[in-house]
C-alpha cells in the first residue's frame, strides 16, 4: 500500500507565525513557546518558536519550516520576522493596506526583491506574495487586538540562508535578485511538485508574453539548452525549460498570445510529442519507436535496401531513439524520416492549440546532430538561430 505523503507549512505562514510572535514580544510578551495561525484554507496551526531575538527596539522571532514531503528547497530553513515601532510615513517600498493601517511589511536578509514586471509583486519591492503578506496582516492585527494596541509597527521577514538557497530555484531567472520568494496560497504544502513546476513554467511564459517577447524557444532540458548553445550560440534568454509537460506549455503559449516559436529537444523526448504523447515521462507510456517507425513509412518509398534489412524489426528493437537515429543513417533516410517527425510534431501542437501555436522545431540527436527539422521559411527562424 502506498504511504501517504505528508503535508507540510508554506514560507508565508511560518512567516506570518514568526511575525506574530514577534508582535507579542515587542508588547511584552516574551515567552511564547509556540504561536497558533490559520492558514487560507481555514486550518488553524500550531508553530514552534524555534528562537528569539532583540536588537535596539526590534525583536525578532523565527521558525524552521517543516514542508513536508514536498520536495521544497526551503525545508528546514529558518524564517524570521522582526517587529519595530514607527512613527514615520511607510516608506515607498513597505507593502501597505489600507484594511490593516498601520502594519506595514518589508523584506530583509535573504528576501528577494522583484527587478521585472509580470509577477504578483511590483517592480522594487520584496518578493512577498499576496496571500503570505494577508496572513501577516491578519496575524499581527490579531496581536493588536488581543492586547489592545493601535501603534504602527514594521514587521521585517528574513530568511537567512535565502540568497544561497535561491540559487537552487527559478527566481534568477524571473528576475528575482538577492534571495527567495516568500509563497503559498493555503498556508499548507501539499506534496504535488508537479503541479507547482507547471504554476512556474506557466509564470515563466506570462512574464515573456508581458516583457514583449513575440517568438519564444522551448526545449525539454539541459540537452536542449546545451545544443541551442553549442549549435548557434545562443542562450535560452529568451526561452523557457518545460520538462516533460509538453502539451500544458505549448497550450500556455497560445493563452498568452505567443503565435510563432521554436521548439528544439533530443528525438527521444520530442518523437514521443510527435506521436501524441501529452507528457514525455517514461511512467506514460513509451511510443519512440513506433513513431519513428510510423515516419519512416509515412515519409516516402521504403527501397529494397531497408526492405531487405527488415527494418521494422530493427526499429522496433532499438534499445534508445540514438541506436534507432544510427540505424536510420545506415539506410541513407535519417534526415527524411527526421524531417517528417518534426512536420508531425509541428501538426500536432496545431492541434492541441486548436491552430493557435505555429512552432519551428528542430530534433536532434547526440550522436549524428539534427535529425530532422521543420522551419517555416518566413525569417523568424533566421532572426533566433543567425
Amino acid at each position: 500500500m502506498e504511504q501517504k505523503l505528508r503535508s507540510g507549512y508554506t514560507t508565508g505562514l511560518c512567516a506570518a507565525a514568526a511575525a506574530k510572535a514577534a508582535a507579542f514580544m515587542l508588547w511584552g510578551e516574551e515567552n511564547r513557546k509556540t504561536t497558533e495561525v490559520t492558514a487560507k484554507n481555514g486550518e488553524t496551526v500550531s508553530l514552534l518558536i524555534e528562537n528569539r531575538g532583540k536588537t535596539g527596539n526590534r525583536t525578532g522571532c523565527c521558525v524552521r519550516k517543516d514542508a513536508g514531503d514536498d520536495p521544497d528547497v526551503t525545508d528546514q530553513a529558518l524564517i524570521w520576522a522582526w517587529a519595530e515601532p514607527v512613527k514615520e510615513s511607510p516608506l515607498p517600498q513597505w507593502y501597505t493596506n489600507e484594511d490593516y493601517p498601520g502594519i506595514y511589511i518589508e523584506g530583509g536578509k535573504g528576501i528577494g526583491r522583484v527587478t521585472r514586471p509580470g509577477l504578483s509583486c511590483p517592480v522594487g519591492k520584496a518578493a512577498i506574495n499576496p496571500v503570505p503578506r494577508e496572513m501577516i496582516w491578519e496575524a499581527v492585527e490579531e496581536v493588536r487586538r488581543i492586547l489592545k494596541r493601535d501603534e504602527s509597527v514594521l514587521v521585517t521577514v528574513e530568511i537567512p540562508e535565502g540568497e544561497e538557497l535561491a540559487k537552487k530555484t527559478f527566481n534568477p531567472k524571473l528576475g528575482i535578485t538577492g534571495g527567495l520568494s516568500v509563497l503559498g496560497t493555503t498556508g499548507i504544502v501539499k506534496p504535488m511538485s508537479e503541479e507547482a513546476l507547471i504554476a512556474t513554467i506557466h509564470l515563466e511564459i506570462h512574464m515573456k508574453a508581458v516583457e514583449g517577447d513575440t517568438y519564444l524557444v522551448l526545449t525539454p532540458g539541459n540537452y536542449g539548452e546545451n545544443f541551442l548553445k553549442q549549435q548557434f550560440g545562443l542562450s535560452l534568454e529568451h526561452g523557457v525549460k518545460y520538462s516533460n509537460f509538453i502539451k500544458d506549455t505549448v497550450k500556455f503559449m497560445a493563452e498568452e498570445g505567443f503565435s510563432r516559436g521554436l521548439l528544439i529537444g533530443h528525438v527521444g523526448k520530442l518523437i514521443k510529442a510527435a506521436g501524441g504523447a501529452e507528457n514525455t515521462h517514461s511512467r506514460f507510456g513509451d511510443n519512440r519507436m513506433e513513431t519513428i517507425l510510423q515516419c519512416v513509412e509515412e515519409s516516402g518509398k521504403i527501397g529494397a535496401q531497408e526492405k531487405n534489412r527488415d527494418y521494422r524489426d530493427r526499429i522496433l528493437a532499438s534499445n534508445t531513439t540514438e541506436e534507432a537515429v544510427c540505424y536510420l543513417e545506415s539506410l541513407g533516410i535519417r534526415r527524411r524520416v527526421g524531417d517528417y517527425g518534426a512536420r508531425l510534431l509541428q501538426k500536432q501542437i496545431l492541434t492541441w492549440t486548436e491552430g493557435r501555436l505555429l512552432m519551428d522545431v528542430i530534433m536532434f540527436s547526440n550522436e549524428l546532430g539534427i535529425f530532422g527539422e521543420a522551419v517555416v521559411a518566413d525569417g523568424k527562424m533566421d532572426e533566433v538561430i543567425t
